[in-house]
C-alpha cells in the first residue's frame, strides 16, 4: 500500500490519487473523530450530578461545560491554520491523541479539580477535530461532491447531540461515570490508525510560514472572558461584573485583536477572507442556524423531564424525531446540492421550514401530546439539516485551497459561538417567563392568592428549591414547608406542581421566538448570495476577498 509520506497533492490541492475505498475509510476515521468529540460536549450532562458528588465541588458545576467549550472553541481558528502551513495529518492525529489521553485523565480524576482540567485537555484536542474535519474533505473531493459528503458532518453532529445524554446516563448506571470517557480510547484509537495509514500529508506552506502568537494570545484573552461571562449569565444580573463586567472587558480586548489582526503579516484569523461575500453570509447564517437549533436540543429534553417526568434514556429517545430530521434533511440537501449545483432555493427553503418548525414549537404547552411534539420537530430537524452540509461546502468552494483550514474553523467557530449565545439569551428568557407566569398559572390551579403571592415571593428571592428539577416536586416542595405549616399546603400540592409544569412549559415555549427571528434573518441574508452552479466560478470572485485569500485565486473554481 502506498506510504502517505510518498504521496503528492492534486495542483488544486485535492488529493483525487487515493482510492475511492481509500477515501471512504479515511472519511469514516473522520466521522469516528468527530462523532467523538460531538459526543463529550453532551455526554456529561446526564453523569455530571454523579460525578459531583463522588469528587465534590458543587461550586464548579458549570465548569465541566464551560471549560470544555472555551479550550474547544478557542483552539479551533488555530488548528485550523497550523493544518495549513504543516499538513492536516499531523494536526489530526496529535488533537485526536490529546483528546484521548485527556479522556483517561477525566475517568481517573480523584478531585474535581483534576476534572476540570481534562476537560479543558479534551477540549483543546476537541477544537480541531470540526475544522480540520471539513478542510479534509476539501482535500479529498473536488467541489462538486463537497455537500453530499459534507452532509454526513451535521448527520453525526446532530445525531451525537441525542446520543449523548443516552448513553452518559447509561454507561453511569450500568459501568459508572468514568466509562463515559475510557469509551472513547478504543474507538479513538480506530480514527487515529486509519488517518495515520491513509491520510496523505497534504499541507499548503504557500498559506503562510509563521504563527501568530501575538494574535492567538489577544484571541484567548479576548474570548475567555466573554465565553465565562456568558457562562455567569446563568446565576447572575447582566450588570453583575462576573457577567458584563466580563463581557466588556473580552470585547475591548476582541476590538485590540481586530486591530493587531490588520497589521500581522500572517494572521491567525484572515478578516480578508470576510470580504468574500459567500464567506460572509455563510459564517453569519451558520451563526444564525447555531443560535435557533441548540435551543431545541437543550429546552426540550428539559420538557420531558421536567413536566413528563421522564429519565435521561426516555429523554433522549424522545428528541429522535428531531434528529433522523436533521439527517435526512442533511443528506438530501446534499444530494440535491451535488446533483443539480444549486444551493440558494434550498438554503433559503431550510431556513423559513426551520422558522416554521420553531413556530410550532411555541406552541408547546404541559399537555401537548408527544405525536403532535415529535411532529414539530421533524420540521425542526429537517429545516436545520441543511445548514451543516451546504455552508461548509459553501465556504470551501469560495477560497483557495491554500487557506480552507482557516476559512472552515472561522465557520465551525461562529457555529459555536452562535449556540452559546443563543442558549444564553433562551435562558434568560425562560427565567423571566417563568418568573411571570407561576403567580397566574397557581391562581388559575386553585391556589389561594396570598399563598401563590408568598410562594412566587420566596421564588424569585433564590429559594433552594428547585422548580425545574427532576424529581418529585410536590414532594420537594412539601418538604420545603415548615412542619407547622404542611397541613395546609398539602391539600394544593396538586395544583401547585401542575401550575409550575404548566408555567415552565410555556417558558420553553417561549424561547423559540428569538430562534424564529434568527431563521428569518439568515433567510434574508441567503438572497444576497450569488446562486453560481457548483463546480463553476466562485460566487465571491472579484468581490475583494483578500489578495492572500481572495476568491480571485479559487484555485478550487469552486461555486459557493
Amino acid at each position: 500500500m502506498t506510504s502517505p509520506a510518498a504521496v503528492e497533492a492534486h495542483p488544486d490541492g485535492h488529493s483525487f490519487h487515493l482510492s475511492q475505498r481509500q477515501k471512504l475509510e479515511i472519511l469514516g476515521a473522520i466521522l469516528l473523530a468527530l462523532f467523538l468529540f460531538a459526543l463529550d460536549q453532551t455526554v456529561v450532562g446526564t453523569a455530571l450530578p454523579r460525578i459531583v458528588t463522588d469528587l465534590g465541588g458543587q461550586d464548579l458545576y458549570t465548569w465541566a461545560f464551560t471549560i470544555y467549550l472555551l479550550t474547544s472553541t478557542i483552539s479551533g481558528p488555530i488548528y485550523g491554520k497550523l493544518s495549513d502551513l504543516y499538513g492536516r495529518r499531523p494536526i489530526f492525529i496529535w488533537a485526536v491523541g490529546l483528546f484521548l489521553a485527556a479522556s483517561v485523565f477525566a475517568g481517573v480524576s480523584q478531585e474535581m479539580w483534576q476534572f476540570i482540567l481534562a476537560r479543558g485537555l479534551q477540549g483543546l484536542g476537541g477544537g480541531a477535530v470540526f475544522p480540520i474535519a471539513f478542510a479534509i474533505i476539501a482535500d479529498l473531493y473536488p467541489p462538486e461532491e463537497r455537500a453530499k459528503y459534507g452532509a454526513l458532518f451535521g448527520a453525526v453532529f446532530g445525531l451525537s447531540s441525542v446520543l449523548g445524554p443516552i448513553l452518559g446516563g447509561g454507561i453511569t448506571d450500568l459501568f459508572g461515570w468514568p466509562w463515559i470517557f475510557f469509551v472513547n480510547v478504543p474507538l479513538g484509537l480506530i480514527s487515529l490508525f486509519v488517518c495515520w495509514r491513509l491520510l496523505p500529508p497534504i499541507r499548503h506552506p504557500e498559506s503562510g510560514r509563521s504563527i501568530d502568537y501575538v494574535g492567538a494570545g489577544l484571541f484567548t484573552a479576548a474570548l475567555g472572558p466573554i465565553l465565562v461571562g456568558l457562562s455567569n449569565k446563568r446565576d447572575l444580573e447582566w450588570t453583575d461584573p462576573l457577567v458584563g463586567g466580563l463581557i466588556a472587558v473580552g470585547l475591548v480586548i476582541m476590538a485590540v485583536f481586530i486591530w493587531w489582526e490588520t497589521l500581522a503579516a500572517d494572521p491567525i484569523v484572515r478578516l480578508d477572507l470576510f470580504r468574500n461575500r459567500t464567506v460572509a453570509i455563510s459564517v453569519l447564517c451558520m451563526f444564525l442556524a447555531a443560535f435557533g437549533f441548540f435551543g431545541a436540543i437543550v429546552f426540550l429534553p428539559q420538557w420531558f423531564q421536567v413536566v413528563r417526568g421522564m429519565g435521561a434514556t426516555e429523554s433522549g429517545l424522545n428528541l429522535l424525531p428531531l434528529v433522523f430530521a436533521l439527517i435526512v434533511g442533511a443528506t438530501v440537501s446534499g444530494q440535491v446540492v451535488a446533483r443539480t449545483g444549486r444551493y440558494k432555493v434550498v438554503v433559503i427553503g431550510s431556513m423559513v421550514v426551520l422558522a416554521a418548525g420553531l413556530f410550532l414549537l411555541t406552541n408547546l404547552r404541559a399537555d401537548t401530546e408527544l405525536p403532535i411534539l415529535w411532529a414539530w420537530m421533524v420540521i425542526t430537524g429537517l429545516g436545520v439539516g441543511p445548514s451543516f452540509a451546504v455552508f461548509a461546502a459553501l465556504v470551501q468552494n469560495s477560497v483557495r485551497p491554500a487557506v480552507v483550514g482557516v476559512a472552515t474553523s472561522s465557520l465551525t467557530f461562529f457555529q459555536q459561538i452562535g449556540g452559546t449565545i443563543g442558549l444564553t439569551i433562551a435562558g434568560t428568557l425562560l427565567a423571566d417567563s417563568l418568573t411571570r407566569e407561576i403567580p397566574g398559572r397557581l391562581v388559575a390551579n386553585g391556589v389561594p392568592q396570598e399563598m401563590a403571592d408568598q410562594f412566587a415571593s420566596s421564588g424569585s428571592s433564590g429559594s433552594a428549591l428547585d422548580l425545574t428539577g427532576t424529581g418529585d416536586l410536590g414532594a420537594q416542595i412539601l418538604e420545603s414547608v415548615p412542619a407547622a405549616f404542611r397541613s395546609f399546603v398539602e391539600p394544593f400540592i396538586d395544583g401547585i406542581v401542575r401550575a409550575i409544569h404548566e408555567s415552565f412549559a410555556l417558558a420553553i415555549a417561549s424561547t423559540f421566538w428569538v430562534s424564529i427571528g434568527a431563521a428569518i434573518l439568515a433567510a434574508v441574508l441567503v438572497l444576497f448570495l450569488h446562486d453560481n452552479p457548483v463546480g463553476g466560478r466562485s460566487p465571491g470572485a472579484g468581490e475583494g476577498s483578500g489578495d492572500a485569500a481572495g476568491a480571485s485565486g479559487d484555485a478550487s473554481g469552486a461555486a459557493g
